[in-house]
């Protein structure tokens, strides 16, 4: 860095590069002048500090934006010029970065002006030695920070802003899934109805699994799981069509084939381009405590029955997509379903869990199924969910939602189920 004239001297209207009262400095003429004045003028502030800080030579565009005499900055240790926190960062990364490194790079700190205000800048310092290695002063760059403080600052509140509107996004997902399944399953007398329902990922985004179970007169219900396609606000809103329209129509067409296939012309008409698989059981108790169930099912996994002893097998039902194309025809299937017996429902969340790049599967599926059997109906639906989550090392790629009924023996008909979730 140029030598500067002594303090408060001024040549042609120019205030040049200062220097300590006793260490005046001799100037040439034509370029050495120009040098100076540049330094002096510099669009960023220049020191120069002996190695314990002491500054010893400072510019004018270092003592404008400060608003500070020279006399108030040339022989000051620099760490003094800083606020408070600027110390610290100095002491603890300044000082000892520049005495490992030789030099530092934008140390972020803020010095404090002669009217008591902050001025946030960047220092880059390199540290000089004589020929003998020894410390002899220290070049030191001062960059403006305000828009960047500014810009950083904005940067922050946005960020703030950003995750609280995450927070609320997530917490409305929650509240408006919460519509599209119910809390908890509704109590059947006759029936164990278990079911869970496990949003993907951190469960920031409305899926489109869903499953209602519903009664249509005495000792008759319905069961439906679905999936539409799609996650997000659009699912949602067609989820809601699915699940209100299927008991709608629960009440006008007994067969279910037949309401799928009323169900498929509605969501194909809808606005949206979304569509969905579905499986609904049309559930009737019969006097032994058996109830009589009949499956019909559109692009959706088929229910499995599982029996006391048995493996799991696959109910023979299948139909097309619902909502792809018009005047599509269902098949159902009747079985009769008798106590200790399970039919378990579940969407593609189960079978096509990743784990790098390797499905869950239906030979897992079915292992599990096998391993708890049908004696805890509840206890089956959870350590399916936890089977298929554990795969995927706790974080769900899909939407997953399980429902499992079994019929039960006939309870005391005066005994107190307690509030139907339906009714209250």
């Amino acid at each position: 860095m140029p030598a500067a004239e002594r303090a408060g001297v001024d040549r042609g209207g120019d205030r040049h590069l200062v220097g300590r009262a006793g260490r005046g400095l001799t100037t040439g003429q034509g370029a050495r002048d120009d040098a100076e004045r540049l330094l002096d003028q510099a669009p960023c502030g220049f020191l120069t500090t002996a190695p314990d800080g002491t500054v010893l030579r400072v510019n004018a565009t270092f003592l404008r934006w400060t608003g500070r005499p020279v006399e108030a900055v040339v022989g000051r240790r620099l760490v003094d010029l800083l606020t408070p926190g600027g110390r610290i960062f100095h002491e603890t990364h300044y000082a000892p970065m520049l005495r490992m490194q030789g030099s530092v790079h934008e140390i972020a700190v803020d010095l404090r002006c002669g009217d008591g205000s902050r001025l946030s800048v960047l220092l880059n310092a390199t540290l000089s030695r004589d020929e003998h290695g020894a410390e002899r002063e220290v070049l030191v760059a001062v960059f403006d920070a305000t828009e960047r403080r500014r810009y950083e600052r904005q940067l922050l509140r946005a960020h703030d802003e950003a995750r609280g509107a995450e927070a609320r996004a997530m917490t409305l997902a929650r509240t408006l899934q919460q519509t599209l399944v119910p809390p908890v399953p509704p109590r059947v007398r006759g029936l164990t109805l278990a079911a869970t329902y496990r949003p993907s990922g951190d469960g920031s985004q409305v899926g489109g699994d869903f499953y209602d179970v519903f009664p249509t007169g005495p000792d008759e219900q319905v069961v439906v799981l679905g999936d539409v396609s799609g996650k997000g606000v659009d699912a949602a809103v067609v989820t809601s069509l699915v699940r209100n329209t299927v008991r709608a129509l629960a009440v006008l067409h007994h067969r279910p084939s037949s309401l799928l296939a009323e169900l498929n012309d509605i969501v194909g008409t809808h606005e949206t381009e979304r569509f969905c698989t579905a499986v609904v059981l049309r559930m009737r108790r019969e006097p032994d405590g058996a109830w009589r169930v009949v499956v019909a099912a559109g692009g959706h996994p088929p229910p499995l029955l599982l029996r006391p002893d048995e493996p799991a097998v696959e109910v023979d039902v299948h139909g097309p997509l619902v909502g792809i194309l018009p005047d599509q025809e269902y098949g159902e299937t009747e079985l009769r379903l008798a106590p200790r017996e399970v039919l378990v429902l579940y969407t593609d969340g189960v079978t096509e869990a990743r784990r790098d790049g390797e499905l869950f599967g239906e030979v897992r599926l079915h292992a599990t199924l096998d391993r708890v059997g049908a004696r805890d109906v509840p206890g089956l639906v959870a350590e399916l969910e936890e089977e298929v989550v554990a795969f995927q090392s706790g974080v769900t790629g899909d939407d997953i939602a399980i429902v499992a009924v079994s019929p039960t023996p006939d309870p005391d008909p005066d005994a107190d189920l307690g509030p139907d979730p339906e009714t209250g």
